[in-house]
């Protein structure tokens, strides 16, 4: 098994790079004070392929695979972190149910506008009483002559003051323990849909995180993605994929962060040399880079084997676990390299930390991926 990236990942990676570093890292400090992306950064990321990385050329998209799209959240992650996840969540949570899932009329509707980035793309699983317990939704969804009737309210819905299209998870069937829910795919165009709170958070406030609400909003029976019933299922295959995506994230945060602290600690000086010829600072730096490189690797391993269609819920949920965890802890030894510094606003590693620690909470906590990794163990004996 070969991760060495292709002659054309590397060439993308470096445009990538350049973009960000021209048009993205700017402009992060802007975003987390006024919690928005500015004003044309959707053409921009449109005019790069970054909202169809994956899907395929006839129906749009850039046409690459898995493995470029990790490596470009990573990327857009180093410079914002909030840039990073708008990247994922459209893809891995919206985009990517659709290509699994969608018949060749959704398809077709729906692909096509996503990787232009004319529509932005969501996911909304939670509610207010169903976080981790998904099957404890209460969401209901009627189906009627004129179609699904839905009624009720979700929340933490990431990119939902954006997105034009979202994909939804409604009871159908309350009294069937096994095939409760189903999944739909919705659009702005149908009435009673509407984004209620949008939450203030403690970082990657660029992010809209939505609350919705749904008032006897009809849906047609078309947009039924899946089969009846089996929205669980849909569900969870779309976080397995939504966890590398967010792996992707937690491993550019702490490659800004490394990056940081190894520029800060070979300038700062004291006791008349720099700081980084102490060997307090050289462990951490050491510690930082090895769990970075640890954490990529196990993300390009999940790529892989989701590109080639092999099992990869226990990858990904190791790679969520392991690359989010690093993510605070390299964040919080950035800030310590920087000493009462790192604590200010003059410098970036304190919004590194704000914004690192999102990734042990969503697309599942921290405590549900070690969860996910015992039942495959425990499968596998």
């Amino acid at each position: 098994m070969n991760f060495d990236p292709s002659e054309e990942l590397i060439e993308l990676q470096h445009a990538l790079r350049t973009f960000c570093q021209r048009e993205i890292a700017p402009k992060a400090e802007w975003r987390d004070h006024n919690g928005r992306f500015e004003d044309g950064l959707r053409e921009k990321l449109a005019e790069m392929g970054l909202f169809g990385l994956y899907v395929p050329a006839e129906l749009g998209g850039a046409g690459l695979d898995v493995a470029a799209y990790v490596m470009a959240v990573e990327e857009l992650s180093r410079a914002c972190g909030a840039t990073g996840i708008l990247i994922s969540a459209h893809t891995s949570l919206c985009v990517d149910p659709i290509l699994v899932f969608g018949t060749d009329s959704q398809k077709q509707k729906y692909l096509p506008k996503l990787a232009s980035g004319e529509w932005i793309g969501c996911f909304s699983l939670t509610e207010p009483g169903s976080g981790s317990d998904a099957g404890a939704a209460r969401c209901m969804a009627v189906e009627k002559a004129d179609g699904w009737h839905i009624n009720g309210t979700k929340c933490f819905v990431t990119n939902g003051a954006e997105a034009h299209v979202c994909i939804l998870f409604a009871v159908s069937d309350p009294d069937d323990p096994k095939h409760r829910m189903t999944a739909f795919i919705i659009d702005r165009d149908m009435p009673g849909w509407r984004v209620g709170k949008l939450e203030k958070k403690m970082g990657i406030k660029a992010s809209s995180t939505a609350e919705y609400i749904f008032e006897d909003c009809v849906v047609p029976k078309e947009c039924v993605i899946g089969q009846r019933g089996r929205g669980l299922r849909v569900a969870l295959s779309t976080l397995d994929g939504g966890r590398l995506g967010v792996a992707a994230q937690a491993i550019g945060i702490s490659q800004a962060a490394f990056d940081a602290a190894l520029g800060y600690s070979t300038t700062r000086r004291q006791f008349n040399r720099p700081i980084a010829d102490f060997q307090a600072i050289q462990w951490k730096l050491a510690d930082m880079q090895t769990a970075i490189m640890a954490a990529r690797v196990m993300t390009r391993r999940g790529a892989w084997l989701k590109q080639n269609k092999r099992p990869f819920e226990a990858e990904a949920a190791m790679a969520k676990l392991l690359a989010s965890e690093t993510s605070s802890r390299v964040t919080n030894l950035a800030i310590q390299c920087f000493g009462g510094y790192g604590y200010c606003q003059d410098y970036p590693v304190e919004r590194f930390l704000r914004d690192a620690k999102i990734t042990e909470l969503y697309e599942g906590t921290s405590e549900i991926q070690r969860l996910v990794i015992a039942r495959r163990i425990m499968e596998r004996r």
